[in-house]
């Protein structure tokens, strides 16, 4: 194990970590008055992550990777933790025990997606899993594909219906982004004669204009709601939430980019 091991571990951990810990702020705020066993579980997973966060930054690149290793197995068993946690909440939602819950059942399951991948990862860099390959290039575009695509169809449910402009350029973004989905996981069935890096260059340049483009309207709506210039029912927090997952996005395809690059 290397330092390169060391660096990526606490990257994800970092980032990730805040992630669930706002997935648990934002469950809380969307259970009703009467759920107080989950919004209890909710305030344990915000304080666990929290924790996780913290201690994040207690370590540097210069960790001995056999601490990182065993750190990356206590945290991914906390990610698991919030996984099960969320599959519980969606079923709950869709068996309609929790009537008049807040939380929208793709968003639970959205927020799920997003453990499981943050557990994987951290399995894989255990088992040495460090350099993005061409099937990884494929299958980590899908992934956060889908989630943008998820974030444009919660923004322009979350803003107030008479904010039409923005409710349709959300409603665009959505149908932008449910086509690069089908178009992603298009390339993912012609595996491996698709893994070509020409093909994967165009891929990840079409993807990179239209994430930025949904980088800037999320900035936008967030920095209006922060200034409480547009009617929402969007918490300030999920402003600023989904506006660092396209910004995640952008560096992981960056570093695709990079990695494509050194193969030609």
């Amino acid at each position: 194990m290397t330092n390169a091991f060391v660096a990526q571990s606490l990257d994800e951990i970092r980032f990730w970590a805040r992630i669930m810990k706002e997935h648990s702020l934002f469950l809380r705020l969307g259970f009703r008055c009467e759920d107080t066993q989950l919004i209890q579980e909710a305030n344990q997973f915000y304080q666990l992550f929290e924790e996780i966060e913290q201690r994040s930054h207690s370590f540097n690149n210069q960790t001995d990777p056999e601490q990182i290793k065993r750190f990356n197995s206590e945290v991914q068993q906390a990610a698991t933790g919030i996984f099960a946690f969320k599959r519980k909440v969606l079923g709950l939602i869709l068996t309609c025990k929790l009537p008049g819950s807040n939380n929208f059942p793709l968003l639970v399951d959205h927020t799920s997606r997003e453990a499981n991948y943050f557990r994987k990862r951290l399995i894989e860099l255990n088992e040495g899993k460090l350099k993005p390959l061409a099937d990884a290039i494929i299958k980590e575009n899908v992934f956060f594909l889908r989630i943008m695509a998820d974030h444009a169809q919660f923004i322009g449910h979350l803003l107030d219906p008479s904010e039409r402009k923005l409710v349709d350029m959300a409603r665009n973004f959505s149908h932008d982004f449910d086509q690069l989905v089908f178009q992603a996981r298009d390339l993912e069935s012609m595996k491996p004669q698709s893994q070509t890096v020409p093909l994967l260059d165009q891929f990840l340049d079409q993807n990179r204009v239209s994430v930025a483009s949904l980088r800037d309207f999320k900035k936008t709506a967030r920095d209006l709601i922060e200034e409480c210039r547009i009617k929402s029912i969007i918490h300030p927090l999920l402003a600023d939430h989904v506006f660092r997952e396209a910004e995640r996005f952008l560096h992981i395809i960056d570093m695709f980019e990079k990695s494509l690059q050194a193969h030609k």
